[in-house]
């Protein structure tokens, strides 16, 4: 059968449209369904007038449907959208490669044998890089940055260098679009052989395919795709004349010219196929460049500090809750030290151990695994020095030689260390430079988008949540769900949003009988129109009175028999996650950044209390400006944007 002519293909494709009604489109794809739809509208007047002129449709439907107006999504795994952070089903994607990789780095260790692991992205690398860092693998080779032409001896020195640390195995991530600096493809394949012509290893390959493409879509990949959803169908309800994809910019949508983003995008396969690499890795964005900075950091650091007149002697140590990911900022924080030369401390069991000087040195090979470790090897604590406290600490701090601190903690944290600094002009040992680097599953901490160990946590409370409406198939039931988060209703939210909740009740906003009884009302009206489960989520500290107890027997009550309520404290089980890729990267980037800040801290001699944010490391004392502290939360509690998304979804039309 003879190939429809894409232009006529596009003329039956508006017929189609405008005999349905629809001159407002939103696509969700790559590059190629985003530049389709846009030439689609602007030939768009042209096909109207052709229509109508062979009398395929009305005159009253060619001025009812003149123009059309579209918005796009990126729905690509790779993550090649250049001018976004992050596109959909990237996030989903980087959590199945990391399931496969841990797999096999324990059959690696049994085994002491070495995988090489080839993943999707044949222009763009961030798939291989991220899940290189996340996994802990000891090389990866992406497009953007062939390697060097001794690049066989290269792999083979660093693969050899942590062996003779202690490491039993060894992980070598490949992006399918791979290549040397003539663009010689370098395959897993090709990988596998260097292996074993170098150095004698019977490596195994690898090569995910098209399981990267599958699986049920992380938290993440849920609540973000609805708020671009959310603000895509404003755009085309707005009906802007210029096409527009809607991006991320900081957990935020963001709007790109449609041309201009898929033309930059293309533009960086140009680059490689040119050899300008630079120019490729710089499309990226300098998240992507300082991301593989620290990875080629990581793997080729030295394994044993140095002693010398430099040598430092640094502590790290944990305080406040639990956060999965405080082991991956752990390893990368010794890793990084012992490559500057440094000694490296560890401090067990937060700020009481450090007073009792429940300290030991820490090598490369003592941190081997963390990275995918929940909980946390050295211990934490919520307790805090007062100052009645602060005589002891300086002692130890002196005792033990400490010349710098790296605390990885959440609120009480930062509240310790404005403590230490208000008054540490009384102790000199204490005039050393110190360090928060922000863990916690609340996600409350000042000057952060998501700190260390929440993405765990919202991935845990959605996977509970999931199984909890599986629970509810067979029968009329709501579920009143408890997240912790205390007064901040970042996991509350956008795990109600990410699992699909009617209700979510946050101490942002507080809880009134008012608004109890027009949700009642609005659950007894969604059960009688057929909807067979109702789910509400609870933060945890919402209302000291209306407690998940209460509003579960409330709802019970007052649903007459027409469906039953259970409540679910989720608690802490929120804490025990195995850290999520995302937790992963995001404790190697901060703790790069915090490493890089200490070493020209004690390089100048200066003595700073600090804090990391996203944009750096900045004095303690800024704080105060960040953060109420009396609800134990930043002033810029970004995630409250999802709330009109989340309230709009979780009501069926007509109902309140």
């Amino acid at each position: 059968m003879r190939r429809v002519p894409h232009a006529r293909g596009r003329r039956q494709a508006a017929l189609n449209l405008i005999s349905s009604g629809i001159d407002r489109i939103i696509v969700i794809g790559g590059d190629g369904s985003l530049t389709g739809t846009d030439i689609l509208r602007a030939e768009w007047p042209g096909h109207v007038a052709a229509l109508r002129e062979s009398g395929a449709i009305t005159a009253e439907q060619a001025t009812a449907h003149e123009r059309l107006v579209i918005a796009g999504l990126v729905g690509s795994i790779d993550n090649d959208l250049v001018g976004t952070d992050m596109t959909i089903g990237t996030d989903t994607a980087l959590n199945r490669i990391i399931e496969a990789v841990d797999a096999l780095a324990s059959t690696a260790a049994s085994h002491q044998r070495t995988f090489v692991v080839e993943v999707m992205g044949r222009h763009c690398g961030y798939l291989a890089l991220m899940s290189a860092i996340a996994g802990g693998a000891d090389y990866v080779l992406i497009p953007e940055q062939p390697p060097a032409a001794d690049w066989h001896a290269h792999m083979a020195g660093v693969l050899r260098r942590s062996r003779d640390a202690g490491r039993r195995s060894s992980i070598v991530i490949v992006a399918e679009g791979a290549a040397d600096a003539d663009g010689n493809p370098i395959t897993a394949e090709d990988v596998r052989k260097v292996l074993a012509d170098e150095m004698g290893e019977d490596a195994r390959v690898t090569i995910l395919g098209h399981v990267q493409r599958g699986g049920t879509p992380t938290a993440y990949d849920r609540w973000m795709p609805s708020l671009l959803g959310h603000t895509a169908v404003r755009a085309v309800l707005k009906g802007d004349k210029d096409a527009q994809v809607i991006g991320v910019r900081r957990n935020r949508p963001y709007s790109l010219a449609l041309v201009d983003a898929v033309a930059r995008t293309r533009h960086v396969a140009t680059l490689i196929s040119d050899r300008d690499f630079d120019g490729a890795m710089a499309s990226r964005g300098t998240s992507f460049v300082e991301m593989h900075k620290a990875f080629r950091r990581l793997s080729e650091a030295r394994t044993h500090a140095e002693d010398g007149p430099g040598t430092k002697r640094i502590g790290i140590m944990h305080t406040g809750g639990l956060a999965p990911g405080m082991n991956s900022a752990a390893q990368a924080i010794v890793r990084l030290g012992l490559d500057r030369g440094n000694t490296m401390v560890g401090i067990r069991g937060g700020f009481p151990g450090l007073i009792d000087g429940d300290v030991s040195e820490l090598g490369w090979g003592d941190v081997e695994g963390w990275n995918s470790l929940g909980g946390a090897e050295l211990g934490t604590r919520r307790w805090i020095p007062g100052e009645e406290h602060l005589y002891a600490l300086a002692r130890s701090v002196e005792t033990l030689g400490l010349d710098a601190i790296v605390i990885v903690g959440g609120f009480n944290a930062y509240r310790a260390l404005q403590l230490m600094h208000a008054e540490r002009r009384r102790y000199p040992s204490l005039n050393i430079p110190i360090v928060v680097v922000p863990a916690s599953i609340d996600n409350n901490l000042p000057g952060m988008q998501m700190s260390i160990g929440s993405d765990t946590a919202l991935n845990v409370a959605v996977e509970a949540m999931d199984r909890i409406k599986r629970s509810a198939s067979a029968s009329k039931r709501a579920f009143v769900v408890e997240t912790m988060g205390r007064r901040t209703g970042f996991l509350a939210l956008a795990s109600g949003l990410a699992a699909g909740a009617e209700r979510v009740y946050l101490h942002e906003d507080g809880i009134t009988i008012k608004q109890l009884g027009a949700d009642i009302d609005a659950m007894i009206a969604a059960f009688r129109s057929g909807q067979d489960f109702w789910l509400a989520i609870r933060n945890e500290e919402a209302s000291a009175f209306y407690t998940t107890d209460l509003l579960t027997r409330m709802f019970e009550a007052e649903g007459g028999g027409l469906f039953s309520v259970r409540g679910v404290v989720l608690a802490h089980v929120q804490q025990g996650g195995i850290p999520t890729p995302f937790d992963r990267i995001n404790a190697v980037r901060l703790a790069s950044r915090v490493t890089d800040w200490l070493v020209r801290e004690l390089r100048r001699g200066d003595a700073t209390y600090a804090c990391a944010t996203p944009s750096g490391v900045g004095p303690i004392k800024e704080v105060d400006d960040l953060v109420d502290w009396e609800v134990r939360r930043p002033h810029d509690t970004w995630w409250m944007r999802l709330k009109p998304v989340m309230l709009e979804l979780g009501s069926r039309p007509g109902l309140t």
